[in-house]
């Protein structure tokens, strides 16, 4: 199977967890969707008082450089690893 099908995959198997992730993992879980679909980061970074956007911001930007396939497999390794915690 493609890395493209798994990660594709992955992504609907993230949505199916019973039980919520802690939220570094998904702080993790959408930096990498986001360096697998889109690559590095763009964009300025938020400002103010959005904590949450901040976050995730900096989650992303955290792995600039990383390739978009080492992105994807992490993500599908990580989606493993939360299935069988979080299942």
């Amino acid at each position: 199977m493609e890395l493209t099908e798994q990660f594709d995959q992955a992504i609907a198997r993230s949505k199916e967890l019973t039980k919520r992730p802690t939220n570094e993992e998904l702080l993790r879980l959408y930096a990498l969707y986001k360096q697998g679909s889109e690559g590095d980061v763009n964009g300025e970074r938020p400002g103010g008082f959005d904590f949450k956007a901040l976050a995730k911001y900096d989650a992303w930007a955290q792995l600039k450089g990383k390739t978009r396939q080492q992105a994807m497999q992490e993500y599908i390794d990580l989606v493993k690893k939360l299935e069988e915690t979080y299942r």
